[in-house]
């Protein structure tokens, strides 16, 4: 019995935190650092810290690859001289690093603002194949006519009916 009056006495002495006094910050330190996740796994401050880290690096990527792209679209568009080989291998190590970023962090593919980027770098890139494949086509045309030019003139018209076209 004097065992638990001791106990009750040592309770009753132990100074009561004034919650009502206290400021918001000494509120959130009361406050448990772990959150349940409406997914399941548990988020901390580091988490949220952590995955807006992440988030920034991948919309950066995306936007580096976007401005890439809309850069090449426009200098083909407006037909300045473009370096076709610079601008490959800047494409390609923006999108290796934008597929690697996208894989190691495939849980914020959900996020509106990630999917908001990556359906604008798809209409991007939609219109930067466009605007190739044209230029593409075109050279392909011009090249064409160089060929035939070439063995227009390298042919003495022997073994083309030249000849009989010319009416002689």
């Amino acid at each position: 019995m004097q065992v638990q009056e001791g106990a009750a006495a040592l309770v009753m002495e132990q100074p009561v935190a004034d919650i009502g006094a206290a400021t918001e910050a000494a509120v959130d330190a009361l406050l448990p650092a772990l959150l349940p996740d409406p997914g399941g796994e548990v988020v901390t401050a580091d988490t949220v810290a952590a995955r807006s880290d992440e988030m920034r690096g991948l919309l950066a990527a995306i936007r580096r690859l976007e401005s890439i792209v809309e850069e090449e679209t426009v200098a083909l568009a407006t037909g300045k001289k473009i370096d076709f080989d610079d601008f490959s291998a800047r494409k390609s190590r923006s999108m290796l690093e934008f597929v690697r970023l996208m894989r190691a962090r495939m849980h914020l593919g959900g996020e509106i603002e990630i999917t908001e980027e990556i359906q604008r770098l798809r209409e991007k890139l939609e219109r930067n194949r466009s605007v190739l494949e044209m230029h593409y086509d075109a050279v392909r045309e011009v090249a064409a006519i160089i060929v035939k030019a070439v063995k227009d003139a390298e042919s003495d018209g022997t073994y083309t009916g030249r000849a009989a076209q010319d009416g002689k």
